[in-house]
């Protein structure tokens, strides 16, 4: 018996089920659970849905909470093609619409983040509060990112490694654990919030080449993500920006050109990894805006 597929996942998380819905042409697999008004998760790279497995059960007292898998993340299907933020955002719009929801909150977080913000612009009407949980979408500032080593302890050279067609999954097939333990390393501060069991569970997802394929499609399509946030409204809906030090100023200064009101809150002792290193007080912040 495999411990980390979905099906015995599930069975850690009482009151959650897992479901599979095809909308814009693929499968898309979610998790849900709760009861209340409707709260997305949208996870990250190189992550799933179990991303949040520690603020789902807490939020679920309040809120009807689903954890999706993006295109080409987890056990959702992986084309070939669509992975633009706002194709993405499509298919979070066609599953809450088949889901019978006339208006979602929304929390993204990594990627996650990038799809909810483009959800926002492309469907306001669709979004009741956004919550963007340590990344900002990418916009012309993503082209002034250091790649080289500058003398901070971390510099995103996985943003130029992801551009790479067919490269990246030729030296990381079976092996993609090399690059997760890295990422880990380097990105977390508390080192415990993601288990050597948590690492397996997103192990056995991103060690398959069509999985590494679509990760790298999600960075490929940044170009025209960046074209696209050009052409942008500001988002019209309330907005919360909860980030790591690190990432405090870059995400408010996104969100003060980009939204018509804002918060912020910064979660300190904290890498990237919010959600899963500092569970409690991710969830008293968005009870606390959702309320």
């Amino acid at each position: 018996m495999n411990p980390y597929t979905t099906e015995n996942l599930i069975k850690q998380m009482p009151g959650f089920s897992s479901h599979f819905q095809k909308v814009n042409g693929i499968h898309i697999h979610y998790v849900m659970g709760g009861s209340g008004e409707p709260l997305i998760l949208l996870p990250g790279w190189p992550q799933t849905w179990w991303s949040y497995r520690h603020i789902m059960p807490l939020l679920a007292e309040k809120y009807s909470v689903i954890a999706v898998d993006l295109r080409g993340m987890g056990d959702s299907d992986k084309p070939e093609e669509g992975h633009s933020k706002k194709n993405m955002a499509d298919d979070i719009m066609e599953l809450i619409a088949t889901l019978g929801y006339n208006k979602v909150h929304m929390a993204g977080h990594d990627i996650g983040a990038n799809v909810a913000y483009s959800f926002a612009v492309n469907h306001p009407e669709s979004i009741d509060k956004l919550i963007l949980l340590d990344t900002p979408p990418p916009d012309e500032n993503m082209y002034r990112l250091p790649m080289l080593p500058v003398g901070t302890p971390v510099y995103p050279w996985w943003v130029a490694f992801n551009q790479l067609n067919d490269l990246p999954a030729q030296l990381l097939e079976g092996r993609f654990g090399l690059l997760l333990d890295h990422l880990f390393e380097k990105l977390l501060i508390n080192k415990k919030g993601i288990s050597d069991f948590d690492r397996s569970v997103y192990l056995q997802h991103y060690n398959h080449k069509e999985n590494i394929r679509a990760a790298n499609a999600w960075y490929q399509t940044f170009g025209q993500d960046i074209a696209e946030h050009k052409s942008s409204s500001k988002i019209k809906n309330p907005t919360m920006g909860i980030a790591s030090s690190a990432n405090y100023d870059i995400l408010d200064n996104f969100l003060s050109h980009n939204a018509h009101e804002h918060e912020m809150m910064e979660i300190k002792n904290c890498g990237h990894f919010l959600q899963e290193e500092r569970p409690e007080q991710i969830i008293r912040a968005i009870s606390d805006f959702l309320n």
